[in-house]
């Protein structure tokens, strides 16, 4: 081809790339003004390349109020321990395939890629996975979805393979940690909120 007394290809005289990036589940984290927290989580949880592979991934993504939610200090002690108790919790939110909200179904259970299970339920258009509410469904990427939630999940087993983490982290509440879900306290009343 010749145009204007340059030769080549379109491509070769195109000054960008004619190819589209793809966009990942964590892009779509990492461009959310609502996913900070989980954004530095999964980052330091050495989780962002994985994620950021062919898929396909469902992600049940916690936003910053979710976050906030959970007794002070808990993040921060998450962090200190981020590729094992933080790790285990960040992977018990996601599901190795696409799961859109239309195939979704009230009871179904979701494999994690902790090995865990996660509880579907529907009620009036309302869409829960197991405590949390979907509040944006469908966020669509090239390697899977993303549905933005209302609460972190805490799996009831899965945290157990890093015992140190486990008892530093219910050290700070005096609990005993049998799993990941034990190693948050709960609150008592939305007046600790």
């Amino acid at each position: 081809l010749t145009v204007l007394g340059l030769s080549g290809t379109i491509a070769d005289m195109c000054e960008c790339s004619c190819e589209e990036e793809s966009t990942t589940v964590v892009d779509i984290i990492v461009n959310s003004d609502s996913h900070n927290t989980l954004e530095a989580a999964v980052i330091a949880a050495e989780l962002d390349d994985d994620l950021s592979a062919d898929g396909p991934f469902t992600v049940f993504a916690p936003t910053d109020a979710a976050f906030e939610a959970l007794p002070p200090g808990t993040v921060e002690a998450l962090l200190a321990d981020s590729t094992g108790i933080l790790a285990n919790i960040l992977l018990h939110h996601v599901y190795s395939g696409s799961a859109l909200s239309t195939d979704l179904s009230d009871g179904m259970m979701i494999p994690t890629l902790l090995g865990t299970e996660l509880t579907v339920s529907i009620s009036d258009d309302v869409v829960m996975i197991d405590n949390a509410m979907v509040t944006v469904a469908n966020i669509m990427a090239d390697n899977g979805v993303v549905h933005v939630i209302n609460a972190v999940l805490l799996p009831e087993d899965g945290c157990n393979d890093d015992d140190e983490a486990a008892a530093n982290l219910a050290g700070m509440w005096n609990n005993s940690i049998t799993g990941c879900s034990d190693a948050i306290p709960k609150r008592t009343s939305t007046a600790e909120l």
